[in-house]
């Protein structure tokens, strides 16, 4: 038997249309933005999860969750990460746009 597979754009176009979906993939822009953030930092600075491990003090696993978007780091955390990778942690606050249906 073949397995047939859907291209991931599709299911993504389909999903869209659900709101609640919608609601549930914004709500997690925020932990996206983090891990790409830290990502970027560690590839910047050119570094594998384990050495940003072994500036932290900590270990390669501990960095690949933090990486992965499914923990949220305390800010001394986050320092940490910043000072093993060089970079400079900021941390800021945005207003939301208004959706569609709020701004009626």
């Amino acid at each position: 038997m073949k397995t047939k597979f859907i291209p991931v754009e599709n299911s993504f176009k389909k999903w869209k249309k659900d709101p609640q979906y919608v609601a549930a993939y914004n709500a997690l822009e925020a932990e996206f933005a983090l891990a790409s953030a830290m990502i970027k930092a560690r590839a910047d600075a050119d570094m594998t999860q384990e050495q940003v491990a072994r500036a932290m003090g900590t270990t390669q696993a501990v960095v690949a969750r933090l990486e992965s978007g499914k923990v949220l780091p305390s800010t001394r955390t986050l320092e940490r990460f910043a000072k093993a990778t060089k970079t400079r942690l900021r941390i800021s606050f945005a207003r939301e746009a208004l959706s569609r249906q709020a701004a009626r």
